[in-house]
């Protein structure tokens, strides 16, 4: 498996908002991680099949706005919280070589689940 140790910059995302809504985000707490995405840097640190991810987001300005950071070993449950607070477990597991799926699932919503996927490609991140 690669290293996907670096620093990453988001150049796509799908139907982000409408995920959001999904979630039962309210519309105000949407707007801020759907604005954040687009000033978003990502630092990736890997040993082995544990990951560090933390993720940077800027103002206009340049200013820090945001970090988060996620601790994960691959195909071991954790738990993270969402922007607005509730919690849900998440589990990654290795599609291939070069892609990586994480499932996650929250508490208190009976089936309702997200995933992301983090791919390399020709020495990009997607």
């Amino acid at each position: 498996m690669p290293n996907f140790s670096s620093n990453w910059k988001i150049i796509w995302s799908e139907n982000f908002k409408d995920f959001l809504k999904v979630l039962g985000m309210n519309m105000m707490l949407r707007k801020i991680p759907v604005v954040a995405a687009t000033n978003c840097l990502i630092e990736i640190k890997q040993e082995g099949d544990t990951f560090y991810i933390k993720t940077f987001t800027t103002r206009s300005s340049g200013d820090l706005a945001c970090e988060k950071q996620i601790n994960f070993k691959i195909e071991e449950e954790f738990e993270e919280p969402t922007v607005d607070r509730r919690s849900y477990k998440a589990l990654v597991m290795r599609e291939n070589e070069n892609k990586l799926v994480c499932e996650q699932r929250l508490h208190k919503a009976e089936g309702l689940r997200a995933s992301w996927i983090k791919e390399l490609t020709f020495g990009s991140s997607a």
